[in-house]
This record gives structure tokens, C-alpha cells and sequence, in this order.
């Protein structure tokens, strides 16, 4: 009789060799082995049993030195599906992701701007949600589960619920099951900050990066700091909230009621505001108003171009500050703010981190542009999704058997 101790060790092997195909998008046994730690023989084994279990299959093979050809391995795409949805400031993106992370289908809901109603998020969500079940039945028969990324601190509790604490947008405590409908799969949820760090480490900028700052910069400000190859979450999921540290006494509100917070001069509705009350005329979304102010600035505009350059300053500073707290490799920049200043200005934004960081961290970081884009909150949103089918995918059992009930 297989003990307990055993079926958890096969257990782990499975999670860790299916996560590693998955991470990799092709790879063979012999570089399963190696990366995942394990003897060829347990590899060739767990493999057998996701080939059998359709979640991994062959695709066609490498020429080796004298002996039969090396089988290439890959996730199977129709396998499992996950949804991934980013919780945002203009409205709730829902993304339909395969086994292999390949896009399959996306939904879009606009919020009015500045609407932060809980009541109309969680209409917004549960909607997009539903609509895009209902538009793929195929792939919603083996759908593993639903991942969110949330404004906010998002706190999991060890029995398994989850509470939502969106101080800047009003909210009391939330419960997840008050944001999303009650849904038949598992639902995990985090914040947005960190499924962009996620995403990053997955298949972005910080891939194979042990200490990394993935700095998410839209109308908030958060990070997910990557230490030693790991998250870090903080003693209840708070840890990232860097938007709120403070940067001066009595400076201007910001959303969380509190005054002098980074994101109340840096976040892309602050800086359009500050904008505005230099004397511009501004119209449009802030995310329009914000390109247009990179693009005045850079064509002459005076106003602009000191808006801009304050900005590029201030953000330099709460950079530089990371610098200085966590000593990263590298500092990601994504967020639809965050990644039109890096795209425009990158240099400058590096020597204002220079400039006020402490000089031996600032040598070492790099400044980089999230490789994944816009997508990035609801791909990381998926990958919570699918990071738990796979440590939850324990027996041989056919999929629709893992599915549980939304965690709430």
C-alpha cells in the first residue's frame, strides 16, 4: 500500500513537472530532469502519466548523437483553460487563456471614468465573466479555474477566504463572492501589482531575474517585489503598496484619504490633473490626456514639458527609494502610465534614479519595460488560476473532477 508521505512526493513531482513544461512552451525529459531537479527515471514516469492525462503531449522530436531521436515535450493546449481578469481603473478586461497561455478569447467592460462603485465593478466583472463562458462552451467544459487581479490590499486567509480592502476606492471590506458571482470553478484572487509581477516572472522581463521590482504605474501605484526568486506578501498580503508611501508632509490628498502619497503626484490621473491646473486644456480619458502630454511635451510645449519633467523626477525618487530598500537587478515598469514614460522617457527616468539613490544599488539595477504590455494584470491573473489547478491536479483523475467551488 502507497503511504501518504509517497503520494505526496509523487504529487509534488507532478506539480513541478507539469509547471516547468508549462513555463518552458517546449522542452524534452533529459531538460525536465535538470530543471525540475529530479531523476530521469521519475521525470520519464510523471511524464507518462500527463501524456495519458492530456495535459502534455509530443511534438515531434531532435536529432541526438548517435542514438534515437530526443521526443519534444509540450503543454496540450485544450488540456485545461483558465480566466485571467484585470479589475481596472477604466474598466474590467476578462481573458480566455489554454493550457499553453495562448490567448483564446478576451472581454471588455468600460467604466465610466472615475465610476469606482463596487456595486458596478462587480456588475461589470460577473458580466464580462459570464459572457465569455458563454461565448466558448468548448472550452468552458474543462475550464480550471478563474484568477483576478484587484485593486487594493487582497488578503486570502488560511481557511481560504478572501477579503478585498480598497481603501482609495471607498470600499468597506469586501468579500470576493460581493465582486464576482458565485461560479462553479475555483477563483483566486490578488492584487494587481502582483499578477503583473507574476506575469513578469512567468514570461516577461523578469524571467530567471532572483531579485526584481515589477512596478505597476496607471491612476495607482503598486509593486510585486521578486526576493530570492519569491513574492513577497507581507504578514496579510499588504506588502507592494508603494503608492502610498509618503514623499512629503502635507502635500496633496490622495484617494486613500491621506495626503503627500507618491501616487497622489505620479499616478496618470495626478499627473493629468496637475497638468490641468498648470492652466492646459484637457480633455479626454486620463490615459488619452496623459499620451497627449508626452506628445506636447516633446513638441515644444513649455507647460508640458515642466509637467512632464517633474513627474519623470518624482517617480525617479520613489524608484530610488526601491533602490535603496530591496537592492533589485532590475526594476520593471508597466501600467498604462508606467509604460508610455519608459517608452519615451527611459534615460532621463534612470538618471533621476541615479540621482537619488544611493550610488553602489544604483550602479547594479536596470530600468525595463514590461515585455507583456497591457495584458499583463490579466495574464498574471490567469497564472494564479493555473498555478493552482497545477499543485491541486494531484490524482489522474479527468478534469472536470478538480473542479471545486469559488473560494469566497
Amino acid at each position: 500500500m502507497v503511504g501518504r508521505g509517497t503520494k505526496d512526493l509523487r504529487a509534488r513531482n507532478r506539480s513541478a513537472v507539469l509547471r516547468q513544461v508549462v513555463r518552458s512552451g517546449e522542452t524534452t525529459r533529459a531538460a525536465l530532469a535538470g530543471d525540475c531537479s529530479l531523476s530521469p527515471a521519475t521525470v520519464t514516469n510523471v511524464v507518462a502519466d500527463l501524456i495519458r492525462d492530456r495535459l502534455v503531449e509530443e511534438s515531434g522530436s531532435l536529432p541526438s548523437e548517435g542514438g534515437r531521436p530526443i521526443a519534444r515535450l509540450r503543454p496540450v493546449g485544450a488540456g485545461a483553460y483558465v480566466i485571467g481578469a484585470d479589475v481596472g481603473e477604466h474598466g474590467v478586461t476578462v481573458e480566455l487563456f489554454d493550457l499553453s497561455l495562448r490567448r483564446v478569447d478576451r472581454v471588455f467592460r468600460r467604466l465610466a471614468t472615475r465610476v469606482t462603485s463596487r456595486d458596478r465593478v462587480a456588475a461589470a466583472l460577473t458580466g464580462a465573466v459570464t459572457q465569455l463562458r458563454e461565448a466558448n462552451p468548448g472550452p468552458d467544459a474543462v475550464l480550471a479555474g478563474i484568477g483576478l487581479g484587484l485593486p487594493g490590499v487582497v488578503d486570502t486567509a488560511e481557511d481560504g477566504t478572501t477579503t478585498i480592502y480598497a481603501q482609495s476606492l471607498g470600499w468597506e471590506p469586501t468579500a470576493l463572492d460581493e465582486v464576482v458571482g458565485h461560479v462553479d470553478v475555483p477563483i483566486v484572487a490578488d492584487n494587481g501589482a502582483k499578477t503583473l509581477a507574476m506575469a513578469e516572472t512567468w514570461f516577461g522581463a523578469a524571467t530567471g531575474r532572483s531579485h526584481s521590482i515589477v512596478a505597476l504605474v496607471g491612476r495607482g501605484l503598486g509593486i510585486g517585489v521578486i526576493a530570492g526568486g519569491r513574492l513577497l506578501r507581507g504578514s496579510s498580503s499588504s506588502a507592494g503598496e508603494w503608492g502610498h508611501t509618503k514623499v512629503s508632509i502635507g502635500g496633496p490628498m490622495c484617494q486613500c484619504g491621506g495626503r503627500g502619497c507618491l501616487e497622489a503626484y505620479v499616478g496618470g490621473d495626478a499627473v493629468v490633473r496637475r497638468w490641468r491646473e498648470a492652466g492646459a486644456e484637457v480633455t479626454g480619458s486620463d490615459e488619452e490626456a496623459f499620451a497627449r502630454l508626452i506628445d506636447a511635451a516633446e513638441g515644444g510645449d513649455a507647460t508640458a514639458a515642466r509637467v512632464l519633467d517633474e513627474t519623470v523626477e518624482i517617480l525617479g525618487l520613489g524608484l530610488a527609494n526601491l533602490v535603496n530598500l530591496f537592492n533589485p537587478e532590475q526594476v520593471v515598469i508597466g501600467g498604462w502610465a508606467g509604460l508610455r514614460l519608459i517608452e519615451r522617457r527611459q534615460a532621463q527616468l534612470h538618471r533621476q534614479v541615479a540621482r537619488f539613490a544611493l550610488d553602489q544599488p544604483a550602479e547594479q539595477v536596470a530600468l525595463e519595460p514590461s515585455k507583456i504590455g497591457d495584458d499583463a494584470v490579466a495574464v498574471g491573473a490567469a497564472l494564479l488560476a493555473l498555478e493552482q489547478f497545477i499543485d491541486g491536479n494531484l490524482t489522474n483523475a479527468p478534469l472536470g473532477q478538480h473542479a471545486g467551488k469559488a473560494q469566497a
